[in-house]
């Protein structure tokens, strides 16, 4: 906490974790909190995992949106931990608009710090797994840890890159895929095909970026009611999961790093550690 006391300036925060292997429920929980929720943000993870919700006998399959997208007054932020298929994410706005998803357009904001997954990762995700043949671990093959895997080799592109000077995005994904293309010598990238998509895609995806910390910042010092959404579970972290199964983004680091700082020092915390399944 700041020398200040502001407890009385913010409201309470509120994260939902996964205390065993996933399929604890979260995905309920986090339905039946966001209701009461001004903004609920994904935090990391990808589209690798996801939920089912049911609204007025309607049934939503979320992956990468947060569950705050079906609420009409709830803001639903793609935090900057969280790896994003543009394409994928599109795709699951069109399902979730056919099924009744209205106005989402001024309800879904994406950290610019959030990390690109391209169809390259991928194909690397399909190819690291065959390799393992027997001893594989079953990934959906969404390409997340391949990103994760850019991100922290610092040759990751961020989604601000992807609307910043174009130029300089292409430059960033020719060196991205020279450097798998010499991991993987039977990798195919059409780069020019790739260029024109994602130049399209800055278009679609410009209004919906925002500087995360100061967007959550900004909310909790005006009294808004944070809830944040973990996906996978504290037996999947990478640090401290069962060694031969891990995921590759951090669930109990992630409840660390929020109640070391306290949501930008100025916010009580709630944890919800779900510790079994929710019928």
């Amino acid at each position: 906490m700041n020398g200040h006391n502001n407890h009385h300036e913010v409201r309470q925060a509120t994260v939902v974790l996964g205390a065993q292997w996933g399929d604890e429920g979260k995905g309920k929980l986090v339905d039946l909190l966001a209701a009461d929720a001004d903004v609920v943000c994904r935090c990391q993870g990808g589209n690798n995992a996801g939920h089912t919700v049911v609204v007025d006998g309607c049934e939503f399959d979320f992956h990468l949106l947060p569950s705050g997208i079906i609420q009409p007054k709830c803001l639903s932020l793609i935090g900057n931990g969280v790896v994003v298929h543009l394409p994928g994410m599109f795709d699951e706005l069109k399902k979730c608009e056919a099924k009744g998803l209205e106005n989402w357009q001024s309800k879904l904001f994406i950290s610019d710090k959030a990390h690109l997954v391209f169809d390259l990762h991928q194909q690397v995700d399909g190819m690291q797994e065959q390799e393992k043949g027997k001893k594989s671990l079953g990934t959906t093959k969404k390409g997340i840890g391949p990103t994760y895997s850019s991100k922290a080799s610092r040759i990751g592109i961020r989604i601000a890159d992807l609307i910043g000077d174009f130029s300089q995005f292409t430059e960033k994904f020719q060196a991205l895929v020279a450097v798998h293309e010499k991991m993987f010598p039977n990798l195919q990238v059409d780069v020019a095909s790739e260029l024109e998509k994602y130049k399209e895609l800055a278009e679609r995806v410009r209004p919906m970026i925002v500087e995360s910390v100061t967007f959550l910042h900004d909310a909790l010092s005006s009294g808004k009611n944070v809830l944040v959404e973990g996906a996978n579970a504290t037996m999947l972290d990478i640090d401290f999961g069962e060694r031969e199964i891990v995921q590759v983004v951090g669930e109990l680091r992630l409840a660390a790093v929020h109640s070391r700082k306290r949501l930008s020092n100025s916010a009580l915390t709630q944890f919800y550690f779900l510790p079994d399944s929710i019928s």
